[in-house]
């Protein structure tokens, strides 16, 4: 008998708050801010494009372009996706 496996997406197990603001650090860490912008697109697809277009007030395409890692976002889209996202950023020294 032959077992079919599925394909392993990390990102489906970012469940909870905490799950998503540990991968947001440790992507925030890395030395390439795109790891950061590609990071919270993950989060992002994980909570719902369609919810987020609707919380921020930016379109889905927007949010896509913005979120691809391919691009650097305005500050502004940031903020307002984490915010969307109900995500709190913490800056020590």
């Amino acid at each position: 008998m032959k077992t079919e496996t599925k394909p392993y997406n990390p990102f489906d197990h970012l469940l909870t708050q905490a799950d998503m603001g540990d991968y947001l650090t440790q992507a925030f860490l890395d030395d390439d801010p795109a790891v950061f912008v590609t990071a919270l697109g993950h989060v992002a697809k994980a909570k719902g494009i369609a919810q987020l277009a609707t919380d921020t007030g930016l379109n889905r395409e927007s949010l896509y372009k913005a979120l691809s890692g391919k691009t650097q976002p305005k500050w502004d889209t940031v903020q307002r996706i984490i915010k969307a996202l109900n995500i709190n950023l913490h800056i020590a020294a």
